[in-house]
């Protein structure tokens, strides 16, 4: 065996994701019901919170960890106002993805060597979207996507989070790519006023974030208050709900299923109280 061949066999991760979200946790926790999943939720730095799931989609359902960590971060960002960074990673392959609102999700991913194998401009677009530095961070990221002999996947994602770093992202100390989801899991334990999420139902989870969104300065367009264009965009959340959870369903994944049902909830609960309040 190679020198080469040995130390990626060494590396090889059991499979591991984390999911940063640029929001605190009290914001994070009424997002993060929705997923359906057990999920530990702690602080990472000034105005970021990380989620750590229990893998099961990946462990035991046999889904590719890449395209679960990517719909989730799709559902945890479709209706909140605040970016999510998945960072993902296993025997062949490490990668990360950014959700931001209903705009298009970006990622970039290396093979177990460091290969990258993405889009340029997806990274720029990450930088972009996440407000760093257009010049310094920029360069570190585009060194991200260049061939590099002594970088292997792990590598590439831990320097990604130094990037990240910057923006203010702060990982509790055991939450660290190429950790399994059981030692990240306990890792989280350690940390105070670390949660357990886990799922109430629908209608206690719809209602407890509901409750948060329309307190706050989008509250008077959005479709379940009644205000202007409410039924406008009521009738948008549900066209766009339709196609997103036959999406999920057709690909089995929990996380896109759960966004379509979220924008559904939310454009029936619109229409239904827009039709009862008087027309001017």
């Amino acid at each position: 065996m190679s020198t080469d061949e040995s130390r990626f066999a060494v590396r090889a991760p059991a499979p591991g994701a984390l999911l940063l979200c640029r929001a605190d946790p009290d914001s994070v926790a009424l997002a993060a019901q929705l997923l359906r999943e057990p999920l530990l939720l702690a602080t990472a730095g000034d105005g970021w919170s990380v989620l750590v799931p229990e893998g099961k989609p990946w462990l035991d359902g046999g889904e590719p960890v890449d395209r679960v960590l990517t719909s989730w971060a799709g559902a945890l960002a479709v209706g909140a106002p605040w970016p999510v960074v998945a960072l993902w990673w296993d025997a062949e392959h490490a990668g990360c993805a950014l959700a931001s609102g209903f705009r298009r999700t970006v990622g970039y991913a290396w093979l177990a060597d460091g290969t990258p194998v993405g889009e340029h401009e997806d990274m720029r677009t990450l930088a972009a979207r996440l407000g760093l530095d257009p010049v310094l961070d920029m360069e570190a990221l585009d060194r991200l996507t260049e061939p590099d002999a002594e970088a292997d996947a792990l590598t590439r994602v831990g320097a990604l989070l130094a990037v990240l770093t910057r923006a203010g992202v702060a990982l509790p100390p055991g939450l660290a790519p190429g950790e399994p989801a059981d030692r990240l899991r306990a890792a989280a334990r350690t940390r105070p006023g670390v949660r357990q999420i886990d799922w109430p139902g629908w209608r206690e989870a719809v209602r407890a974030e509901l409750d948060v969104v329309e307190r706050g300065p989008l509250g008077p367009y959005l479709p379940w208050t009644g205000g202007p264009v409410a039924r406008t965009v009521a009738l948008a959340h549900l066209a766009a709900g339709v196609p997103v959870t036959l999406w999920g369903l057709r690909r089995r994944s929990g996380g896109w299923v759960a966004a379509g049902a979220l924008l559904l909830a939310h454009g029936a609960l619109g229409l239904a109280r827009t039709c009862r309040l008087p027309m001017d």
